[in-house]
């Protein structure tokens, strides 16, 4: 799928990234993704770290089927090889993984790279170097990424006002705290735990949606 760029800001609303590591031992990624996907999800990131190239492919065919059914945007974390041959929307990239120059370079100009960004510098960068959109964070304490840095408010409204590609905090945030990043200038939330450990995805996926009225 092709997305135009208000089209993009608007998929990022709700931008859910996978961990089967919350899942049951009867579930699957694509399970519980259907149910996050009825909840409300407008976007979906496949970052499984523990996962080989065989076994990311075939994930991310799945799962870039079921997003299309869905009409929602679908990437892969890092892996521009799989994002080309799953037919993935595109890729995300962090600071210490393909650089987006070369993401884009790969990709070409319609898939969609996102970048991660925890500083002013590197979001004016990763923009310069054609990215597509930014996400920001760990804006609240989060144990689903070891590598997270620790973003400011401050920052993250600093970073929001420095870029014109739209934004996306990430880290830590859930239906109790998302509403102190009203007023940050974000486009969407990136979540992990608050909806794949959650009992209910889609219920879990529905709650965060609305919460999200009052920020975005």
């Amino acid at each position: 799928m092709t997305f135009s760029k208000d089209e993009l800001a608007k998929s990022l609303y709700l931008y859910a990234v996978t961990d089967r590591g919350w899942l049951a031992e009867d579930e699957t990624l694509g399970d519980v993704l259907e149910g996050a996907l009825g909840g409300g999800v407008t976007f979906v990131q496949l970052r499984e770290k523990s996962m080989g190239k065989e076994e990311m492919l075939s994930e991310a065919l799945g799962l870039a089927e079921l997003c299309q059914s869905h009409g929602v945007p679908f990437v892969v974390d890092d892996d521009v090889e799989v994002a080309l041959a799953s037919g993935a929307d595109g890729v995300h990239v962090g600071q210490s993984d393909t650089a987006c120059v070369e993401a884009r370079r790969i990709l070409g100009p319609e898939k969609i790279v996102g970048v991660s960004a925890s500083t002013v510098d590197e979001a004016k960068k990763a923009e310069a170097d054609g990215a597509d959109y930014l996400g920001v964070g760990a804006v609240f304490p989060t144990g689903s990424k070891d590598d997270a840095v620790d973003v400011s408010l401050a920052t993250l409204r600093e970073i929001c006002d420095a870029v014109s590609i739209p934004v996306v905090a990430i880290g830590g945030i859930s239906t109790e705290n998302v509403g102190k990043l009203a007023g940050s200038g974000i486009d969407g939330i990136a979540v992990i735990s608050a909806i794949f450990a959650a009992p209910d995805k889609e219920h879990a996926a529905a709650q965060l949606f609305e919460a999200l009225k009052q920020v975005v």
